[in-house]
């Protein structure tokens, strides 16, 4: 049975196979998809796709989702692509079969995302008009 957008207060009330599916359809509620969600995003296309493909079906579904919602200036290619590879870095680490205990087991990625970027990037990607508009390799610490 498909969940009501409206009753949903976390993207953990849907399944991978749901959350993915509502992302990718632009019919995910936006007020769900916080960082975290994004994380679990990534999470999820590696799991199926692997890396490289996840990276592209990220980039290009999130651009498709912030003009559905109208929130276009938000969209950063450079920390898109930085956050898919800093959850597959920790991936590689991990056995937790669900992104509930991956995320437990690294909060950081959650938590301390701004730090773990800076530790890779001597520019703030965060707010850089050209990190928004193209990837742009790590400078510090590749991933």
């Amino acid at each position: 049975m498909p969940l009501n957008n409206n009753n949903m207060s976390s993207h953990f009330d849907l399944t991978d196979e749901q959350f993915e599916q509502q992302f990718e359809s632009c019919t995910l509620s936006p007020a769900v998809f916080n960082h975290e969600a994004h994380l679990r995003l990534a999470w999820i296309h590696i799991r199926k796709y692997g890396r490289e493909i996840a990276i592209k079906n990220i980039c290009s579904q999130l651009i498709v989702f912030t003009k559905s919602v109208n929130t276009e200036d938000k969209y950063n290619m450079t920390l898109t692509v930085a956050a898919v590879n800093a959850v597959n870095h920790f991936m590689t680490k991990t056995n937790a079969d669900d992104f509930s205990a991956f995320i437990a087991e690294f909060p950081r990625l959650k938590s301390n995302f701004k730090e773990l970027m800076s530790s890779h990037y001597k520019l703030d990607i965060f707010s850089s008009e050209i990190a928004k508009r193209e990837f742009i390799e790590p400078d510090l610490l590749p991933f």
